[in-house]
């Protein structure tokens, strides 16, 4: 846990800006909803901008790095977690607690009032507690998909990717269809972490270690089955403090890294001290 207590005030330091490449190492899959589904098209498409271009929504990255996180910290327990929807058949558990040192909360944010727990007595939330981390879309980089896999897609930018599912007593296939942003393909992230107080600094460790699990689990749809393996690269991370809003000040390079692993060993020995930098 952190060092964050009840009477630890908050205001902006400044913002620590990580960006860097995701690369599809297998086919991705992060679904629209079948309610874009064209005719003639895949079952199960993915999710594009108003141009036509897959891309990858800050709220899927986002949603599953705290997924990730709150497993690995042993918060995904019922005890420790609250129904954020109970409609039948769409029931969404996160984390949440009331705890002022809880890192997932600070780093995620803390909704106010009266929650469900999904055991023992309701949560109590006496106030709201500011996200730090903010995830953006990330853009698919054109040139990633080069003219040779144009020539192999089923689509100009995306493949469709067969399934059949099994009857166990009639052997009878039922054939499916989801479309994938194919193997290959790149698109540039970008994280945000606020630095409300000094207690903030060992954030960015936890949203490294949530982009580390996530590249050995998966993103989106078909994980279980192939789909969503991703690999971060040509990590940058920078330091903007409140003069680089106010005055003009240059922000400040922490770090250039190619991988994850090389950039936590970085950020380990700098530790705060680009507060004071």
């Amino acid at each position: 846990m952190s060092a964050h207590t009840a009477q630890t005030e908050l205001k902006l330091l400044g913002k620590l800006i990580l960006e860097g490449t995701l690369h599809c190492e297998t086919g991705l899959h992060v679904g629209a909803g079948k309610g874009s589904m064209e005719i003639g098209g895949a079952d199960n498409p993915v999710v594009k901008d108003a141009f036509g271009r897959p891309y990858i929504p800050g709220s899927s990255l986002r949603g599953r790095i705290r997924a990730l996180l709150e497993q690995s910290t042993g918060m995904a327990v019922p005890a420790e977690m609250v129904f954020v929807s109970r409609r039948k058949g769409q029931e969404v558990r996160i984390h949440q607690s009331d705890r002022p040192d809880d890192e997932i909360c600070l780093l995620f944010g803390r909704t106010p009032g009266r929650m469900e727990r999904v055991t023992g007595d309701a949560l109590e939330g006496g106030s709201a507690s500011p996200s730090r981390l903010a995830v953006f879309d990330a853009a698919l980089d054109l040139d990633s998909i080069t003219p040779q896999m144009r020539e192999n897609l089923d689509d100009e930018l995306t493949e469709v990717k067969s399934e059949n599912a099994i009857d166990r007593i009639t052997s009878q296939a039922n054939a499916r269809t989801f479309e994938r942003v194919p193997v290959g393909a790149r698109f540039k992230t970008r994280f945000v972490v606020d630095v409300l107080c000094e207690e903030d600094a060992p954030l960015l460790g936890l949203l490294l270690q949530g982009l580390r699990l996530l590249e050995d689990d998966a993103l989106g749809g078909g994980g279980s089955r192939g789909s969503g393996r991703v690999r971060f690269s040509d990590l940058k991370l920078v330091w903007r403090d409140k003069g680089y809003y106010s005055t003009g000040k240059a922000e400040q390079e922490l770090a250039a890294a190619t991988g994850l692993g090389e950039l936590q060993v970085a950020v380990h020995e700098k530790g705060s001290a680009f507060l004071t930098a």
